[in-house]
């Protein structure tokens, strides 16, 4: 019998630009980058990892900036909204004069299965939303960052449900059932709300069932895989077996050195990804000074100088700074 996912591990999205999102998400949203390092694949691109204050598993939304990459476009097909957990229904009333001071494109808060919401998008037109956890229920969410300039009471700890837009219900369902052992538990107009493991904010997909929209075009101002929460090694090789059951492509296991990770592929436009929490992001760096240098693992060490001179610099260091609640 199949061990159940534990939760979201993480988002991977794509960004036109590294260093306006280390600002927006720094300074903006306020969380912490734990992780500055290359896309394994693809080491001409910046891999940034946003998380709570110690990089705990279920709170972190990482970027690629590929390069020449056109914008995308949201559509069908689409892992299309990611939220982010907040302690309170006060925080939202919080965020909402944040936003407006900051001039940060939101549509002030509105209710969605019971939880209190506030959408929200960035400057590429990356679509998330703030979720209360006044009423919740489920998986433990994260630290907020400690130095970091939102109050504790009202910041952000982690990630919360992340939205599929897809026509084809019955198919999508399907997979989220039949193969991710997820259950379905609510439905309002066009969406409808699956879980996993202890369910609540940090364990739960929405589906956005649209059958008239164009598909999806990946780019910029798009999210690239969603992932979900394993215990460890062993956990991705059950996987993998049980993949092979349902004659599901994937790419077998890969160490991503902060995670053990497989890869499917489950419609043409959404890429699921299975991640360990662990080992995680302090193996190779002290939590002072998390997302200050660029971090390599030791299989990409020896080409530092190389990878150094492809990828540009720029100025990540916040040990040395103070920010002052606001």
């Amino acid at each position: 019998m199949m061990k159940e996912l534990t939760g979201i591990h993480h988002v991977t999205a794509i960004t036109s630009s590294a260093e306006k999102i280390y600002d927006f998400f720094t300074h903006v949203l306020g969380l912490r980058l734990v992780k500055k390092t290359v896309n394994q694949d693809d080491i001409q691109t910046y891999h940034l990892f946003f998380a709570d204050d110690k990089g705990s598993a279920g709170t972190d939304m990482t970027f690629f900036d590929f390069p020449n990459i056109p914008k995308g476009v949201h559509g069908n097909d689409e892992i299309s909204r990611t939220s982010f957990r907040v302690p309170t229904d006060e925080s939202l009333i919080y965020w909402v004069k944040r936003f407006e001071r900051l001039s940060i494109d939101n549509d002030g808060i509105q209710e969605q299965f019971g939880k209190k919401v506030l959408r929200f998008t960035d400057f590429d037109d990356q679509q998330y939303q703030l979720i209360s956890d006044e009423s919740n229920e489920g998986v433990e969410s994260g630290t907020p960052w400690q130095k970091g300039p939102i109050p504790l009471e009202h910041a952000i700890t982690g990630l919360g449900p992340v939205f599929l837009t897809y026509a084809d219900f019955d198919y999508i369902k399907a997979v989220l059932e039949q193969v991710y052992n997820m259950r379905e538990i609510g439905q309002e107009e066009t969406c409808h709300l699956f879980e996993m493991g202890e369910g609540g904010n940090g364990a739960q997909v929405i589906v956005d069932v649209q059958e008239n929209l164009p598909v999806h075009r990946e780019g910029f101002g798009t999210v690239h895989h969603v992932a979900f929460r394993v215990d460890d090694k062993k956990a991705i090789e059950d996987w993998i077996a049980h993949y092979q059951q349902f004659q599901l492509p994937n790419s077998g296991f890969v160490d991503r050195f902060f995670f053990q990770s497989l890869y499917a592929r489950v419609t043409r436009g959404i890429l699921i990804e299975l991640a360990t929490d662990g080992p995680g992001f302090m193996g190779d760096e002290p939590y002072e000074t998390l997302g200050e240098k660029l971090s390599l693992p030791p299989f990409l060490e020896n080409s530092r100088e190389s990878i150094e001179s492809q990828v540009r610099h720029f100025d990540t260091v916040r040990s040395t700074k103070t920010y002052e609640k606001e």
